[in-house]
């Protein structure tokens, strides 16, 4: 049987840690795809399942919760799995993967938050281009956006098929009865930008619009990190790695307003190289070049820096990656404005 855990930490990037030590729903194989909504009266719920909706209302500390587990006797048409519960306007919503199989995303409608919910169609009409599309919706900025799965990425890189799907998402739209209206697949392009991105603050080196070659890596720093013995944990580091020739990251919509004066990148060299940024495109001017030499002692992060040749304004950055073999690791970098 499967079930639905619940992990707590003081912070939303961890450490989490199980507070119960055991599973918070386990009753059948449907006891998966867990979401949760918080009312305006403070009193949250979770809602899971499939191939039926179950829900129940959690208590204050959300690691417990309280009344009976029900099973929805309404259960959405076409509905499949993966449900996301939220609420506009006095009115309750909720989105799920529907039509299995191949899945787009379906909606219904409640005056309560535990229904009975109407079925009001699709946000996503059913593709081949996705399969087990968990929906995720949110408000920002005063624009509504959906979340959903695609492979959209995967086929700009093979024609092959793997079950490789990538987060896809695109602006949702309200009529003015409160009614989603279809958009029958989210566009390739996505939504425009919502802000530029700041060069003068540290920038992770895994935000990306696109890129090519790289991965990403998680690790946790210790105090004496011995095969017998560990200290206090001093740090998480998600970094891009296995970098080589031709490989690079592109961010989008960087403002670098009326100038930089040089760049900062922390690095751990292999075998070194360097990384050219350019401007507009992969063989763009370029605006700077850092020489990244190598090193024999794997695992220190330096911190490297290099002059900027003069450019204002809003750009797409390329960060291109020159050398032999395994470059080195990339963390993060920043600009310093022109003085």
């Amino acid at each position: 049987n499967v079930g639905i855990g619940v992990l707590v930490a003081d912070s939303p990037y961890g450490p989490f840690k199980d507070p119960i030590g055991k599973p918070l729903i386990k009753n059948s194989n449907h006891d998966i795809d867990p979401t949760v909504m918080i009312d305006d009266d403070g009193q949250a719920y979770m809602y899971w399942g499939n191939p039926k909706v179950y829900y129940v209302k959690l208590n204050e500390d959300m690691i417990s919760y309280s009344g009976e587990i029900m099973q929805d006797p309404t259960t959405p048409a076409n509905y499949q799995e993966g449900p996301w519960v939220w609420k506009r306007n006095g009115l309750y919503y909720m989105a799920y993967a529907s039509t299995c199989c191949p899945e787009g995303i379906g909606y219904a409608m409640s005056s309560k938050p535990t229904g009975a919910w109407e079925y009001k169609g699709m946000i996503i009409d059913a593709s081949e281009l996705s399969r087990g599309n968990h929906p995720g919706i949110i408000e920002y900025k005063g624009k509504s956006y959906v979340f959903g799965h695609s492979y959209d990425l995967l086929k700009q890189i093979t024609p092959k098929f793997y079950e490789r799907r990538s987060v896809d998402m695109d602006e949702m739209y309200y009529n003015s009865d409160g009614t989603i209206r279809n958009r029958h697949y989210l566009s390739v392009e996505g939504p425009e930008q919502v802000a530029t991105l700041n060069p003068y603050v540290r920038v992770e080196a895994e935000t990306m619009a696109w890129s090519e070659g790289v991965k990403t890596h998680f690790e946790t720093e210790w105090e004496g990190d011995f095969d017998w013995a560990r200290g206090e944990r001093i740090a998480d580091r998600l970094y891009v790695t296995s970098i080589n020739h031709g490989d690079y990251i592109m961010v989008k919509g960087v403002n670098l307003g009326a100038g930089a004066g040089t760049i900062e990148v922390s690095v751990s060299p292999v075998y070194g190289g360097k990384i050219e940024v350019h401007s507009g495109s992969i063989d763009g001017p370029i605006l700077t070049t850092v020489e990244i030499p190598g090193s024999l002692e794997a695992g220190i992060w330096k911190v490297i820096s290099a002059p900027v040749e003069s450019v204002s304004g809003i750009h797409d950055l390329y960060f291109v990656f020159r050398g032999e073999k395994e470059l080195f690791s990339f963390d993060w970098w920043r600009f310093s404005a022109l003085h």
